[in-house]
């Protein structure tokens, strides 16, 4: 199985990605840097982020002290934005405890007061606008906005000296917990700080971590990722926090994100304001100094990457052999613009002694690399590939476990089909294999033909005809002629196996049984059938015509006598055959069915509709005519 998490290993040469944000941020020589990292979901900004961090930490042109961010672990558990401020912070406080020594006393002491003034800040947003308003004069800021709307004598138009009084009280009561919060008792607050508004806390904050990064000599590189999972609240809260830091010199902001999720968020964010798509764009703008897009996968990274997953599985390889090729592979990756290819022979060659087993599996990537690049639901998203190289696994597991005998690359093309193939044309292969005695999808014969260049058939109609089914039918192997019910059983926790045959009780089934067998009428066998109820007769007529789809040439084949006998039996019975009859292609169609038709009225109804098509043989439309003259 492959790991889902993020990963430094580079597998298709996204490095120079990551190479590109940190001279970004070595280049911005200590001045603020935003960079935006976007793409879609599962196509590896967490990676990115993880070469990223490890590009920096291998540069001596910056002294670079990371934070890692993840705000979708803190929704719903704390404030993201004091989250947020109290990880940054404790970055610099563990940085300038491992560096004491070197550090000079004011700027320990600078450090040291930076977790204080955290609290603080988180005390301040905890007390509301109110408290705050009485305290500092009315110098509030947003980020302890909504608090006065608790207190509702102040904000209904007829305030009252008791109204004053109770927020008084409330207010008092709220800077006493606050005080308690950062460990102060009421009254001991430091005169300097008597008069400190949040406004002014926030910008000493500001002030004395710009300072503490200048004189450490550090770039303090915060990256956060997974923004795009959280609820629009959470995500705007982490984006405003990072404007409370944002354009402070010696910091750099590197965001993963999907940016249309964002966007999202923003506008729900703002929910009560028409926003304009300007508007929205001005404002992640105003974050995003430098975006850059995780480049979307093509067939030569999709094939390199099915590739380097499959060596990098093969038990048979030291680490040192897996290394090798994938450095190989991205150098490889680099020159594909020469017009070079990352295939079999290249990976192979750069495996002394490659073990078969891996061979095959380098073969069957080369196989389906185009359609996984070009598949509307799989598009090359690397997450999206490992999940379908899991499915394979499991599966393979289970028919290896419950003796299944199945091809591997049998399980593959099925796969294919069910993750990324048409609903309904995946639903007739299902029951054709499903209604068959030998578990071939017959409709597939034709379709494969077609598909693989045979001239002279019809072209495929709804919903054979897409792009999609037009190359997963080509592809090898060809199905048709393959029982494939052992590889549907292995994947029945996606879809069931549910065969006409199990509905049938013991009597219908043994009655089912011999009319497949009859060669010609037979009064017994049409006795058994009238014993039946109606309700059995139809679901015999439907197992019996599903049979009867696999014949291409009508003059009397073995199956019309079980037809005859069932039409006998139940009027029902005899519509659906004489319905099924009328949409036999006429190519098909051959003189000798006419008299054995001819002897019924069922069969004479069929005949009447046989003789209005259009293309029907000279031969046939005399054997119809002979017919009609005699029954005259």
């Amino acid at each position: 199985m492959w790991s889902d998490n993020e990963t430094v290993r580079d597998l298709v040469n996204f490095s120079h990605v990551a190479e590109i944000a940190a001279e970004r941020i070595v280049g911005a020589k200590g001045e603020p840097l935003s960079i935006g990292i976007s793409g879609d979901w599962g196509v590896g900004k967490s990676s990115m982020m993880k070469l990223l961090r490890v590009s920096l930490q291998g540069r001596t042109d910056l002294n670079v002290r990371s934070v890692e961010f993840n705000a979708w672990l803190y929704q719903n558990y704390d404030d993201a934005r004091a989250a947020l401020m109290e990880a940054i912070t404790a970055a610099i406080v563990d940085h300038a405890l491992k560096n004491k020594a070197t550090l000079a006393d004011k700027t320990w002491k600078r450090v040291s007061k930076l977790l204080g003034r955290v609290k603080k800040l988180r005390v301040l947003g905890l007390l509301g606008t109110a408290a705050l308003d009485y305290y500092t004069h009315g110098h509030t800021t947003g980020l302890v906005a909504g608090g006065l709307a608790a207190f509702g004598g102040l904000t209904d138009g007829s305030v009252s000296a008791a109204d004053f009084d109770k927020a008084k009280s409330v207010a008092t009561e709220a800077l006493k917990g606050g005080q308690e919060l950062l460990g102060e008792k009421p009254g001991e607050s430091a005169a300097a700080d008597e008069e400190e508004t949040p406004r002014k806390a926030i910008q000493a904050f500001r002030d004395d971590m710009e300072a503490s990064l200048s004189e450490m000599g550090i770039t303090l590189v915060v990256l956060i990722d997974d923004l795009d999972r959280c609820l629009p609240k959470t995500a705007i809260a982490t984006l405003e926090a990072m404007r409370l830091f944002l354009f402070l010199k010696h910091t750099a902001f590197v965001i993963a994100a999907d940016e249309g999720m964002i966007r999202q968020a923003v506008r729900t964010h703002f929910e009560d304001v028409t926003l304009s798509d300007d508007l929205v764009t001005n404002y992640f703008d105003k974050l995003i100094q430098l975006p850059i897009r995780v480049p979307p996968l093509g067939t030569q990274e999709v094939r390199a990457y099915l590739m380097m997953l499959f060596v990098d599985a093969d038990p048979d390889l030291s680490d040192e052999q897996k290394e090798a090729v994938r450095a190989a592979v991205c150098k490889r990756l680099a020159e594909t613009w020469k017009g070079t290819r990352v295939d079999k022979a290249f990976v192979a060659a750069e495996i002394a002694h490659c073990p078969p087993g891996l061979l095959n599996r380098l073969a069957l990537a080369e196989r389906i690399a185009p359609i996984l690049t070009t598949s509307a639901t799989i598009r090359g998203n690397p997450r999206l590939i490992k999940r379908f190289l899991n499915t394979l696994t499991m599966r393979v597991s289970m028919a290896r476990l419950q003796n299944v005998q199945v091809d591997e690359e049998v399980l593959v093309k099925l796969l294919l089909f069910e993750r990324s193939g048409d609903r309904t044309a995946f639903a007739e292969l299902l029951r054709a294999v499903n209604e068959s005695d030998d578990g071939r999808a017959s409709i597939l014969g034709d379709l494969e033909a077609v598909a693989r260049g045979e001239q002279g058939l019809p072209a495929p109609e709804k919903p054979w005809n897409d792009t999609f089914l037009q190359g997963w039918l080509a592809m090898d192997p060809p199905l048709a002629a393959l029982d494939l019910r052992g590889a549907l059983y292995v994947g029945r926790e996606s879809n069931p196996i549910i065969s006409r045959a199990d509905e049938l009780s013991s009597d219908g089934a043994s009655v089912l049984e011999m009319l497949l067998r009859l060669t010609s009428a037979s009064p017994t066998v049409d006795a058994e059938v009238a014993a039946l109820s109606g309700q059995e007769i139809a679901k015999l007529t439907d197992r019996v015509l599903a049979r009867a789809r696999q014949e291409t040439t009508w003059g009397t084949p073995g199956i019309l006598n079980a037809m005859q006998s069932l039409a006998g039996s139940s009027p029902h019975a005899a519509a659906s055959i004489v319905a099924f009859l009328g949409e036999i292609p006429v190519a098909q169609v051959k003189a000798n069915i006419v008299p054995r038709l001819s002897i019924t009225a069922w069969g004479r109804q069929a005949l009447a509709a046989l003789a209005g098509r259009t293309g029907i043989s000279p031969q046939v439309q005399r054997a119809i005519a002979a017919t009609s003259k005699g029954a005259a």
